[in-house]
């Protein structure tokens, strides 16, 4: 039996490998480029450079690649070896300080949304100090951003990075105003939980639609699905226990802190869920983990589907979403505390994330906006489109005293003055979790689950982080104007919970009511789909707020509002030839080979004796032909729609016409297949079922 404190972490370049490699002035000055965002001396990266080297080389280690993540919603690697010629014919092993700071991909294959011309070829990747580096195989991972030859960014990591750092300078600025002066850095954390799908890889290989897409695009409904409620927290079938195992092992030697792991709703459908990271190192370690959890089910003979719908009919994907802010004390500022600042502390904290989200619904929204995603949210198995804010019972009714300037009724009845009389202490857990909301308070945190399976956490943490930024801007540039800092604190306090109050909802998000309520009495937003949301990126408001910051300049917003719908189209068009393929070629044909053998059977009966009705065969016959007929016609309607897209004037028309035409389409041609299925023998059905495969893997 291995002994996990003995490996854990063993393949990653961490602090207690750099305290153990470095000198103690070369420690001391990476630390401060980390911790401070001091600039690194190009000495100090030699020797990080050479350490690393050591240590990756004597771990097995024979290339180097700078680790980065582009725009495609994937992570990214060029393998170069630590090998140089030596003078005497041989071979030495060599990493230089400059390889380790930047490296020149070519960039011009990645989607760049008219950053950057065709031809123009160069990139930079550059590394990431803050995130550790690792030994993935015989390679070492150094986690980098990745920009153009202009500078502009390509990737995921660096808004992100730029939006921990526009929080940090702005919650700087509130703490002090507490007189918390000791408090250096203001970062957040993230627990991402991530759901995913294992079916048999014999199954999956006679899936066109899973191979190309990454779902089913065609399957009736079987007997069982998960209306039993007895996959939940169930026990754990030997194949799965044995991949859950290896795939904890496998992170585990990577530093990443998986924790949890149990049986989700669907069939074949489970979670993995790790322990709080700093955001920048949380998003490293999910997109990392999703790698590692299709890799270890190839070993196992499975296959780990992370798409938000594989299966229609069943509980979809998502990925939920941990959210909080904590000082480099390790003080949660989510947290509330024991005296009356660090009530009004926590609560003017809270305000600004109540306002971020209100303020921003649109941003939340469509940073989840996948093609995938859209067929989960509102689907009455994840939250619905409309963002709101769930706080629990008794913190409402905090809020409503402090708004009401009433005597708030709880342990003791107490005037919410703030800064002057106590904040009741209350537990973490003062209220039921409610699974149908978008943002939900968990106690000292906020779970933001809209995400989908497959979405890089980078997005959703950008725009909270960037939007609860620009709150605690605009409450700092008051507060620093304010005469009387305790009389400003709660009269913006109280004016946040007046003004945005209409975000805030306790209830059932499933229920349509709601949705009518939301939309119709308190004006919240509910932008359903892809096409719906993401033009709305590029809204004036948006724009000023995010490149106020520093967080994204114009340019880059626009690129990524045509890359996020380019990708939209691109799937669904995928998806959408696939079915015409399948139709066409496999299920047309299979449907046509079982009619024409009960046309047989009944010429053959007929035969024998020409007074046999045969009811059975001629009803089918009668059936399975208008179904092929309707199959075919459904099909043509199809690759006419796909054809019409030619036509688009722009990428937000060729979108709105996949989700008003395609995606109509597609589910007509659906439905005549699915049907077919349930009537064509299953000898003929030229695919595994919905039963084979969520039922296969025991």
């Amino acid at each position: 039996m291995k002994n996990i404190s003995e490996y854990f972490g063993c393949l990653v370049f961490d602090d207690r490998v750099m305290k153990a490699n470095l000198s103690a002035k070369v420690y001391q000055s990476l630390k401060k480029t980390i911790d401070e965002g001091a600039q690194l001396d190009i000495s100090v990266a030699n020797a990080v450079a050479a350490a690393m080297k050591d240590w990756a080389v004597a771990n097995g280690a024979t290339h180097y690649t700078h680790w980065f993540q582009p725009l495609t919603g994937i992570t990214a690697e060029k393998h170069d070896s630590f090998i140089s010629p030596s003078p005497d014919g041989g071979v030495i092993m060599e990493f230089s300080g400059k390889e380790l700071i930047q490296g020149e991909p070519d960039a011009s294959s990645f989607p760049s949304g008219g950053l950057r011309a065709t031809f123009e070829a160069r990139g930079y990747t550059a590394w990431d100090p803050t995130s550790y580096a690792f030994i993935k195989g015989k390679t070492l991972c150094i986690p980098t951003a990745f920009c153009s030859y202009g500078g502009e960014a390509l990737d995921k990591k660096t808004p992100l990075l730029r939006s921990m750092e526009a929080l940090n300078k702005q919650a700087l600025r509130i703490l002090h105003l507490f007189g918390n002066d000791d408090v250096k850095c203001v970062r957040t954390s993230v627990g991402p939980e991530q759901e995913y799908f294992l079916i048999d890889k014999e199954m999956y290989d006679k899936r066109p639609d899973l191979r190309f897409t990454g779902r089913t695009l065609f399957g009736a409904k079987p007997p069982k699905g998960q209306e039993m409620d007895d996959h939940y927290f169930g026990v754990i079938k030997p194949r799965v226990a044995a991949y859950m195992e290896e795939l904890n092992e496998e992170l585990w030697k990577l530093g990443i802190l998986a924790k949890t792991e149990h049986n989700e709703v669907a069939p074949a459908q489970h979670e993995l869920a790790p322990i709080y990271s700093t955001t920048n190192i949380a998003t490293d370690h999910n997109q990392l983990t999703m790698e590692i959890m299709q890799k270890v089910a190839a070993k196992h003979g499975l296959v780990c589907l992370l798409h938000e719908k594989p299966f229609a009919g069943v509980n979809g994907s998502g990925k939920h979403n941990n959210w909080s802010m904590a000082t480099d004390a390790g003080v949660n500022l989510l947290s509330p505390g024991e005296t009356p600042y660090e009530n009004a502390q926590f609560l003017l904290f809270l305000c600004a994330v109540i306002k971020a989200v209100d303020d921003y619904q649109d941003l939340l929204r469509l940073s989840v906006a996948t093609a995938g995603n859209d067929h989960r949210l509102g689907a009455n198995e994840a939250p619905p489109a409309v963002v709101s804010i769930f706080l629990g019972d008794e913190l409402n009714a905090v809020l409503e005293a402090i708004e009401n300037n009433t005597p708030y009724a709880g342990t003791q009845k107490t005037q919410m003055k703030l800064g002057v009389d106590v904040l009741p202490k209350f537990n973490r857990d003062t209220t039921d979790r409610n699974r149908t909301s978008p943002f939900a308070f968990t106690g000292n945190k906020f779970e933001f689950r809209m995400l989908g399976s497959s979405n890089s956490i980078a997005c959703a943490n950008i725009m909270l982080n960037s939007a609860v930024a620009e709150s605690l801007k605009i409450y700092a540039d008051r507060l620093e104007k304010a005469e009387n800092f305790e009389d400003a604190l709660h009269e913006m306090i109280r004016k946040t919970i007046k003004d945005h109050k209409h975000i805030i909802f306790n209830g059932n998000g499933y229920d349509d009511t709601w949705i009518e309520e939301a939309t119709e009495k308190r004006g919240l937003l509910n932008y359903r789909t892809t096409p719906d949301c993401m033009p709305h990126l590029l809204d004036a408001k948006n724009v000023k707020m995010l490149t106020s910051h520093g967080v994204f300049s114009e340019a880059e917003l626009k690129s990524r509002c045509d890359i996020m719908l380019e990708n939209y189209c691109k799937t669904v068009v995928i998806e959408a030839n696939t079915m015409v393929d399948m139709a066409k070629t496999e299920i047309a044909p299979a449907v046509d080979a079982y009619t024409m053998e009960l046309a047989k059977t009944i010429a053959a009966k007929k035969a024998v004796d020409d007074t046999l009705t045969c009811n059975y065969e001629s009803g089918l016959v009668k059936k399975l032909s208008k179904l092929t007929d309707r199959i075919a016609i459904k099909t043509e309607e199809l690759e006419n729609a796909l054809v019409e897209l030619h036509n688009a004037e722009s990428i937000i028309s060729e979108a709105n016409m996949i989700r008003d035409v395609v995606l109509v389409k597609m589910g007509e041609l659906r439905l005549a297949c699915d049907e077919a299925e349930t009537v064509t023998a299953k000898k003929y059905w030229p695919f595994p079922t919905y039963g084979d495969l969520l039922f296969s893997v025991r």
